[in-house]
Formats: structure tokens, sequence, C-alpha cells
């Protein structure tokens, strides 16, 4: 068997189309399309956000967040520090030891979790976990128990498939870390009692800030459990074994950032412009079937994510599969920094935890048209570094 050899990498030809808009990170994510920093001009700046007008403000994401995302009006939404991190954490810390949990992870974020809970809060844990591009079996998660997990997995490209497999009668509480999954997919709200998600990622928000979502189960047992361990003032969602509900109403737990929440509010009015949560999916779903019909078309390039049922429309992880590769990060890096160069497509390395290849953002703030103008250039560059890798032999 021959195997083909490629040109020179000087010799292969670059496409004439560019993508209007390279930006492809997974975080912070491309702003929306109509962005400009005009669009801001109305931010409350140098107020209190305890003044009206500041919390009206906060009010408003909040409002427009359970609007957008269709919220069941008995939910708690929180604006809280510390981007998904933070709201993630204050769950873990707030809510566990009441019995045992289960930590499901497939990819690092996952994995972060469990060593919060295991090695940090040392609570009673039985820990399910899967390899990159695989899930756990989710036929097996006990939901006596409480369960977290991650709806889309950012690093790995791969998401729970639906939620079908949560228990309507569980017992435990269920805790979702969803920030590359809000705004881009569908969550069964009746299944999850307590929902993360942070600004920058589908709608392409300002960093720094995370949003809560708590179930009415999730709030009594807030005020019926009470940890062992002592909780830092910016974790605490309690005072007197009641609620604290301004945290929910827009008083946070400190100062926002008032510029970012005006981005935030344009970011919504976006979306609502785009056909709200609907039209969302639909553009990141567009966006990744664009990225996975080209891996199906071409024998050198393939999606993380084994599964199709699985396979995320947002963070979109993929590999190199061709055998003439000798060392497959170094490739991946190369390919990326070919494409950054070029101005084609900005930060698509994989997650320095994840196996070598690249991640392709393909939420709603991404226009199909630019995933279609940068793909023929993915094959530019994989066939410019195949040759040089060739000639450098």
């Amino acid at each position: 068997m021959t195997i083909e050899q490629p040109a020179s990498h000087d010799a292969v030809r670059k496409p004439e189309m560019r993508p209007a808009n390279p930006r492809f990170s997974s975080g912070p994510c491309a702003k929306p399309p109509t962005f400009d920093l005009t669009k801001l001009a109305d931010a409350a700046l140098g107020r209190s956000h305890r003044a009206a007008v500041g919390k009206d403000k906060l009010k408003a994401a909040i409002e427009g967040t359970r609007e957008v995302l269709g919220i069941p009006a008995d939910y708690k939404i929180g604006i809280v520090p510390a981007s998904d991190t933070g709201a993630v954490e204050m769950a873990l810390w707030s809510l566990l030891g009441e019995r045992k949990v289960e930590m499901l992870a497939w990819e690092s974020f996952g994995a972060g979790w469990i060593t919060d809970v295991v090695k940090q809060l040392k609570i009673d844990a039985e820990v399910k976990t899967a390899d990159y591009g695989q899930i756990i079996d989710l036929a097996s998660v006990d939901f006596f128990h409480d369960v977290v997990f991650t709806w889309n997995g950012t690093t790995s490209g791969v998401r729970v498939p639906n939620g079908d497999w949560i228990a309507d009668d569980r017992q435990g509480l269920t805790i979702c870390d969803a920030t590359s999954a809000a705004f881009a997919m569908d969550l069964p709200w009746d299944k999850l009692d307590v929902t993360t998600f942070s600004w920058q990622k589908v709608l392409g928000g300002e960093a720094a800030h995370g949003m809560l979502i708590l179930s009415p189960r999730a709030v009594e047992r807030l005020e019926s459990y009470t940890p062992a361990w002592p909780l830092p003032k910016i974790f605490r969602l309690t005072k007197g074994g009641k609620l604290i509900d301004g945290i929910f109403t827009g008083a946070t737990i400190n100062t926002p950032s008032m510029l970012a929440v005006e981005d935030y509010l344009f970011a919504l009015d976006w979306a609502r412009s785009v056909g709200g949560l609907q039209g969302l999916i639909g553009r990141a779903d567009a966006n990744a079937g664009a990225v996975h019909a080209f891996c199906e078309q071409n024998g050198w390039i393939a999606n993380l994510a084994d599964d199709p049922a699985t396979q995320s429309n947002t963070s979109v992880c993929l590999k190199f599969t061709d055998a003439r590769i000798r060392d497959g990060a170094a490739f991946a890096k190369a390919v990326a920094k070919r494409l950054e160069a070029e101005n084609i497509a900005l930060d698509i390395g994989a997650y320095r935890d994840a196996p070598a290849g690249l991640r392709i953002w393909c939420g709603g703030t991404v226009e199909t048209s630019d995933i279609e103008a940068m793909l023929p250039w993915l094959a530019w560059a994989f066939e410019a570094e195949l040759a040089a890798q060739t000639e450098a032999a």
C-alpha cells in the first residue's frame, strides 16, 4: 500500500473566502453579530447597584433570563460572583452533605467538581467518570443520592442527550453545570434542581458573573439543612434558616459590574431578536451541523464525541485521524497557529487537559457563514502542515 505524500507546504493553495469574524473561542465567546460598544451607552456606570437604576437593571437581567430560557415562575434566579465556577461552588458548599452524592464527569470541569467534593468537602461520594469523547452509563445513576454533572462538557464536546435519564421521583437533588448548554440546548427544568451558567458562553456576554437557578426542592434543602463546614460570606444563601430572597431579585452578594450587566441585557435583547431560545438552538445546530458534515466529508478529522446523540452543538471538539501525523499534539497546535496567523480562526486549540485536537465554538452568536468560510481554511492548514512535517522529516 502506497501512502500519498502531500505537496510542498508552499504549494498548498489558500482559499479565497474568509470569515467575517474569526472568533471561535469557547470562552469568552463571540459577541452577538450586532454588537458594538455604543450599544452599552445606557449602562449605569458610576452608580450604586443598590440605587433604583441598578436594581432595575439587575432585576431585568434576572427576569430576562427567565423569559428567554423558559424558567418556571417558582424557580429562583440569582446573579452571583466568579462566573459559572462561583455558581457551582456555591451550590456544592451550601447544599451537599445531607446525603450521599454521585459525581458524574466526562471532561475536565466535571473532574474539577469531583476534586472539590471528594478532597475538599470530603463528602461520601460515588464517582463515575468516562474518557474524553465518551459518557458514563446514565442508566446506572441512583437518584436517591444527590447527583452533580455537566450538561455539556465544554472541553470534551460531549453532552447528555436529553433529560429522560433523570428520575421524576428522585429524592436527591440534581446539580447541573450548564454553562455551555444554556441558550443552546433544551434544558428540562422539572429535572433540574440547581442549574448554573455564565454570561460569557452562548450569549457572548462579558466574564466574571455567574447565574444560579434553584428549584423549590433546592430551596427546601437550603432552609432545612445546615452543612457541617463553615461557609464564607460569598457562598451564604440563607440567613436564620431562610433563603436570602434579595439575592434572587437583584441584591447581589457583592458588587457587580454594571457595564457587564448592560452587556448581558443587550445580549438578551439580541436573543429575542433571533427567535428566543428556539432561534438560538437553531443557530447552534446549524453551526455544529456544518462542522459535523465537514468531518463526514474528510477522513483525516473526526468528532471527539463518538456517539452522534452526545455530540455538542456548542463546544465542538475535533481530533485528527490521519495515520501520517507523527506527533498529534504538535500537529494540532501547528494547525491552530496557522489559522490564527491568517486571522481565520482564533483560539481554537483543544483545552489543555483534553486530547490533542481542535475545539470550535458553534454557539448562537457565531454566524454559520463564518463557519462555512473557515472550514476550507482548516483543510488548507491541515494539508500545509502535513506537507511541512514531511519536508522536515
